[in-house]
Order: C-alpha cells, then sequence, then structure tokens
C-alpha cells in the first residue's frame, strides 16, 4: 500500500513538472489625446478593452482632451511606473519626441497609434497615414467635379494645432494649392454640443460661399446631419468628406449627407497596437507599421454600419 502511494505522489509531482507555469500577466498602457465624448473613441477603447480580456493583461487607460501636458505627464507616469509597454497617440507634431527617448532608454516598448509623428522614435506605429487621407479627401472632392479653382472649402476640427488635422491640413493642400482653390479651418471643440452650436454658426453665416465641406475630425463629420437640418441645408447640397468612424456618419453616408467617410479600423487599431506592445515586451522587436484605412462611399456604407453597431 505504501508503495502504491508513493508511486502515485511520483505521477503527481512528474506531471506538475511537465505543466508550463502560467505567464505572468503585464500592465500596459493606452493614452489617448482624444476625449470620452467623441464617439469613435468609444469604438478605440472598446478594442484596448477586448485586448485585456483575451490575454489577461492589465490595461490602464486614459484620455486627455487635447491636452499636450497633461499627455506628456501620463506617458511619463507610465514610465514612471515600470510599465510592461505604452500605446499612446501623439498629440502634438513633436510633443512626445523626448519622453519616447525616455521610454526607448528604459527598454519600454512604445507604439503609437492613431495619429503618427515620424520625428519620434516609436517602436512602432498602427493606424493611418493622416497626410494621405487629407490628399485622398481633396482628391475626391476635385475628380467628382464637386470643387474648381476659385471655390472655398470649410474645414471644421475638433483642436486646431493637433497632430491629425495638421497632417491632414498638408495632404490637402498639396491637391488644393496648385488649383487655386482655398479653405479655411475653424476650431469646433471636443463637446459635442458645442461642435453643433459653432458649426451652425459658421453655415448660418457662410453658408454661400462654402463649396465644399471636409470634416477633419470624426466628431465634426457625424455632427453634419444635425447641423445641415438646423441650418435647412438639404442631404447633398454641399458636399462632405473626411472621418467615418462612427455610426452618425456611416447614417450620414447612407441617406446622403455625406458623401465619403474615411474608414481607421478603430477597435482592431487599438487591439493591433497592444499586439505589437506585448510582443516587443516579450523581446520580439516589431519591425514594421501597420498601415489602415478605406475610404467609404454609399455602395459600402453598410459593411461599416454593422460593424460599428455591433451586428
Amino acid at each position: 500500500m505504501l508503495t502504491r502511494l508513493r508511486l502515485v505522489l511520483y505521477g503527481l509531482l512528474v506531471a506538475l513538472m511537465v505543466i508550463p507555469a502560467a505567464a505572468q500577466a503585464k500592465t500596459f498602457y493606452w493614452i489617448s489625446h482624444g476625449g470620452p465624448a467623441d464617439p469613435v473613441w468609444t469604438y478605440f477603447l472598446a478594442g484596448a478593452k477586448q485586448w485585456a480580456k483575451d490575454t489577461g493583461n492589465t490595461v490602464n487607460t486614459s484620455f486627455h482632451n487635447g491636452d499636450v501636458a497633461s499627455q506628456q505627464e501620463a506617458v511619463r507616469a507610465a514610465l514612471s511606473a515600470k510599465a510592461d509597454g505604452i500605446v499612446t497617440t501623439s498629440p502634438d507634431p513633436g510633443s512626445l519626441v523626448e519622453i519616447v527617448k525616455e521610454a526607448r532608454a528604459a527598454n519600454i516598448p512604445i507604439i503609437n497609434f492613431n495619429t503618427p509623428d515620424p520625428k519620434a522614435n516609436f517602436n512602432a506605429y498602427v493606424g493611418g497615414d493622416n497626410v494621405t487621407f487629407g490628399k485622398h479627401w481633396a482628391q475626391y472632392l476635385v475628380d467628382k467635379g464637386l470643387v474648381k479653382k476659385g471655390d472655398f472649402v470649410w474645414m471644421p476640427v475638433e483642436v486646431p494645432g493637433a497632430t491629425y488635422g495638421v497632417q491632414e491640413e498638408e495632404g490637402i493642400k498639396s491637391v488644393f494649392g496648385p488649383l487655386g482653390i482655398t479653405y479655411e479651418i475653424t476650431e469646433a471643440t471636443l463637446d459635442q454640443a458645442e461642435v453643433i452650436n459653432r458649426m451652425v454658426d459658421y453655415l448660418t453665416a457662410n453658408k454661400a460661399k462654402v463649396k465644399a465641406i471636409i470634416g477633419l475630425g470624426d466628431l465634426v463629420t457625424g455632427s453634419i446631419k444635425r447641423v445641415f437640418d438646423q441650418v435647412g441645408i438639404k442631404p447633398g447640397e454641399i458636399p462632405v468628406v473626411g472621418w467615418g468612424n462612427s455610426l452618425d456618419t456611416t447614417q450620414e453616408v447612407l441617406n446622403g449627407y455625406v458623401n465619403a467617410g474615411q474608414w481607421q479600423d478603430p477597435q482592431a487599431t487599438s487591439y493591433v497596437a497592444l499586439s505589437l506592445a506585448n510582443m516587443a515586451a516579450g523581446g520580439i522587436p516589431p519591425g514594421f507599421n501597420v498601415i489602415t484605412g478605406a475610404l467609404y462611399e454609399k455602395d459600402t456604407a453598410g459593411v461599416y454600419d454593422k460593424i460599428l453597431s455591433g451586428k
């Protein structure tokens, strides 16, 4: 009987020795220049939460509403906490250059997502090419015959000077400049009600001269229907292109208020960015960027509408 018990205990010991130890959970920081009131950031955040659920790792998230100093402080706090990895947007061009140097010196992977900044030495970038997006929006309006030389285009944006708008304008200017098409960028803020109020006021005063609109952010493009309805502008009366990462905009495209919307795969962007950070933390450095995005019109808007509605 004693010999048999010894054999059983020996078998259990061998079994325990061959079972691999569970991977220790890591802690990552997901840091955004956006605001929680912006519908698109709901989807970016959902991707981060899904990744945490799927991997068992901890993801600390924060929004900074366009406050560069606050975001810089959050990234440095993650470095001080010895994060296993950081994924962050770029709030302003050049604003994270020194902090990224600090992260690389500390051997903490730092992945850039949503808004790129080539000046900073991030481990990798996941998201769209904003300069190319801007160029495509402007070229779309030109190629479709919706704007011509001498026309004026209005470009509302939530935060003037922020990386995304600056880069988009660069692409737009490269198309409009040589053609003599002028434009104006105006501030809409990150508050939905204020966005609508400011856009309504602008169109009420300038409706006659605005030949097209480019929404430089998701919040402004997703407000077009509400604004047009208040000002008395019919769907299609003023051509609109711009961001399209929200149900508001997919519906606007389907109903003719917006001609084309830019999809950026928000959930997947966060998921892949965190995956790259985890990979780098495990000793496999990413030697590539992941570029996302597709411009959709009414014929394919239903695809993105289903994704965003969870159907």
